[in-house]
């Protein structure tokens, strides 16, 4: 009787000392997991945003989302020439277009093939679209790596049509602001940028934009 009282008494604690072991375990590479995950959340941090063309609204309207928390980003856009860098992130409340740019929904996910839409305030993050042109370098970084786009066309549309978001057969970038870019009030009309990976671009010559 000792004896089985002994062996199962050693069992109950190897037991629970495998319990133990195997949560720490579980525990340890759940904490790695997630190091990994906020390292590469860090990785794709904009810098300070150029707020010169901002309206004083909008630098407001961003200073009042640093108080919230920090979504990650699913990407990070630049356009070297016009001085833009900002995160993409996921959708486009107000909370996220005061924050940053956003990922319209129902798109293509960034650094992915098809026709990935991007927004963002006119007067904030992408004023300096007003001076973008075809043939303009788009640098778009993901978790996945680096790629660089060019714009192919802008143009203006009416709200009204989402076609310039539909699929594309080539990975593409479509950027979309209100238009014109100094309106008072709640501007009527889309400026849209179509950019398409460098190695797949056409660009089309377009007339001056006038009234930005």
């Amino acid at each position: 009787m000792t004896e089985r009282a002994a062996w199962a008494l050693a069992f109950v604690c190897l037991a629970g000392w495998g319990a133990f072991y195997l949560a720490g375990v579980i525990g340890a590479r759940g904490e790695v997991n997630r190091f990994g995950e906020l390292r590469a959340a860090a990785k794709l941090r904009a810098g300070s945003p150029d707020q010169s063309l901002w309206s004083e609204e909008r630098v407001r309207a961003w200073q009042s989302t640093l108080k919230g928390s920090d979504p990650p980003p699913l990407a990070v856009l630049r356009v070297p020439r016009i001085g833009v860098e900002v995160a993409v992130l996921e959708g486009t409340d107000d909370f996220t277009l005061n924050r940053a740019v956003g990922h319209v929904a129902n798109t293509a996910r960034p650094g992915s093939d098809g026709n990935s839409g991007i927004a963002g305030h006119r007067d904030g993050f992408f004023r300096g679209l007003k001076d973008i042109t075809p043939g303009d370098a788009i640098e778009l970084e993901t978790l996945d790596g680096s790629e660089v786009y060019r714009v192919e066309r802008t143009w203006i549309v009416d709200p009204e049509d989402v076609s310039v978001l539909d699929p594309t057969p080539a990975r593409s970038l479509t950027l979309v602001t209100c238009y014109p870019f100094y309106f008072i009030g709640s501007a009527p009309r889309r400026f849209i940028v179509r950019a398409v990976r460098a190695d797949q671009a056409v660009f089309r010559k377009v007339k001056p934009l006038n009234g930005t």
